[in-house]
């Protein structure tokens, strides 16, 4: 007989009524095999009285696990478990078995770690801010996405607009993406050359895992994105990495290795290379397209802040010069409006789009097409347009202040150049000073920035963001900086 009072305890304080506790606790028995196959329960009046509740509650738990199909009623003979289950055995733990095992916390199955994906997550958490080069949504056209959004939600046939919809994203967005990028970027595409995404990430993702296969050549700097690498590397390809110098990747070297093997992707951050935001030169350029023609590989240009150029008008991306279709072209607007709306674009031939978008499907049905439609309506309003144009203006003020804090008060610690354009400054710190100490100390006061070790194999080196804050704040920043390294 199997001991209900000792397994079976209702709490009568808790949120989860009482006779699905009943249930919950008697199916977990079963699936224990404390309760065999076949065996007889109680009847619902002896039951009742041996855990002191109501026998309607015992009825409502054993109708319960009837409708479930792990009870079965016998005419004349009482419930019981069902016979068709396995024979189940509970088994003492072997003396080499973890008695403290936690399933919530660990599976019982094995899982393979890939160091790969082993990077950490910046999160926004402290006060002030130096960080990877992120937009200020203090800026951001929150009211007119706002009114735009509630318009979308309330206004026309909301069958069509809160159903499933095209996989390539919102056909009004990428009408009105061909346009601006047509306009602003020199490129010469219609509707069917885009495919929305959910920000950059998503674009790297599906073009490794849809045009790479196991031990495929991809070319990146040797200074690159940790990010896209880690979409390289899942995808099973093979990372070759190639000289950065002041004017960009090093085209020189990447040439010699297409003439000894094959090259199946090239990355590149053409306007402004990360991390050290120098743009590609325009020889290496021409140079670049001329080799992808060439040696047929990929180019996939990553033009995450196109819009912030502060020394003359932005270049012209790469995929504008591309006659014969090898670049695929990639930007979001969580640069210009904010991180947490995930709005991208990947643009390129019209099979390759339609290819993609055939795998978006099973990652991803279609993305938010409010939010879609949202930021279509304020690109025909001209909304974000004018909020680039503003942002842009007060980007350049706070990268020239910031430049000058870092000349006035922290020169004796640090190098850097003034960047003609992005969200972050490129600096070197003095080998004598602990980068990751240093961060320590400042995040106690309540400053956070990057410690440099996304940007092995180079050390002494971060990016510090000076668009998310203000003047007054950035003043801030570089004086608790000072005071740490004074004292050290």
């Amino acid at each position: 007989m199997v001991a209900y009072q000792s397994l079976l305890h209702l709490d009568k304080t808790a949120k989860q009524a009482a006779y699905l506790q009943l249930a919950n606790q008697l199916m977990v028995l079963i699936r224990g095999g404390e309760l065999r196959a076949g065996q007889k329960l109680l009847g619902s009046r002896q039951m009742a009285a041996l855990l002191n509740i109501h026998r309607q509650t015992v009825v409502q738990a054993y109708d319960e696990l009837l409708v479930q199909g792990w009870l079965e009623t016998r005419t004349g003979s009482g419930t019981y478990v069902v016979e068709n289950l396995p024979e189940i055995h509970p088994t003492p733990l072997d003396k080499n078995q973890n008695s403290n095992a936690n399933p919530v916390k660990t599976a019982g199955f094995r899982i393979e770690a890939a160091p790969h994906l082993a990077r950490g997550v910046l999160g926004a958490s402290a006060s002030l801010h130096l960080d990877d080069g992120f937009p200020d949504p203090r800026l951001a056209p929150l009211a007119e996405l706002s009114r735009a959004y509630r318009s979308q939600l309330l206004q026309g046939n909301p069958y069509v607009k809160l159903g499933y919809n095209d996989t390539k994203g919102s056909a009004w967005l990428r009408r009105e993406l061909s346009a601006y990028l047509n306009e602003t970027r020199g490129l010469k595409t219609t509707a069917d050359n885009i495919l929305i995404t959910r920000g950059t990430v998503m674009g790297l993702y599906l073009a490794s895992t849809g045009l790479l296969k196991k031990g495929d050549k991809v070319v990146v700097g040797e200074l690159s994105w940790g990010g896209a690498n880690m979409s390289f590397l899942q995808a099973g390809a093979e990372l070759i990495k190639i000289p950065v110098d002041a004017h960009g990747l090093v085209i020189e070297a990447l040439e010699k290795l297409c003439q000894q093997q094959p090259i199946r992707m090239v990355y590149v951050t053409s306007h402004h290379h990360y991390p050290t935001t120098v743009a590609l030169r325009a020889d290496r350029r021409l140079q670049l397209l001329h080799l992808a023609e060439a040696y047929k590989f990929i180019v996939f240009e990553d033009d995450y802040d196109y819009d912030f150029h502060y020394l003359s008008q932005p270049l012209l991306p790469l995929a504008s010069a591309d006659r014969q279709g090898m670049v695929l072209y990639c930007g979001s607007f969580t640069k210009a409006i904010s991180p947490a709306f995930r709005v991208g674009y990947l643009v390129g031939s019209e099979n390759v789009i339609h290819h993609l978008s055939q795998l978006r499907r099973i990652i991803d049905r279609q993305g938010d097409l409010m939010l879609e439609n949202s930021f279509a309506e304020l690109l025909q309003n001209g909304v974000i347009q004018r909020h680039i144009r503003k942002s842009l203006r007060e980007y350049r003020i706070r990268r020239d202040a910031f430049c000058e804090l870092l000349s006035t008060y922290l020169s004796s610690y640090l190098q850097f150049q003034i960047p003609d354009g992005g969200m972050a400054v490129w600096t070197h710190f003095d080998p004598s000073i602990d980068l990751e100490m240093l961060a320590t100390e400042a995040l106690k006061k309540g400053l956070f920035f990057a410690d440099g070790k996304f940007h092995a194999p180079l050390t002494h080196h971060t990016r510090l963001g000076f668009a998310s804050s203000t003047i007054t704040e950035l003043e801030q920043c570089v004086e608790i900086l000072r005071q740490i390294l004074h004292t050290v």
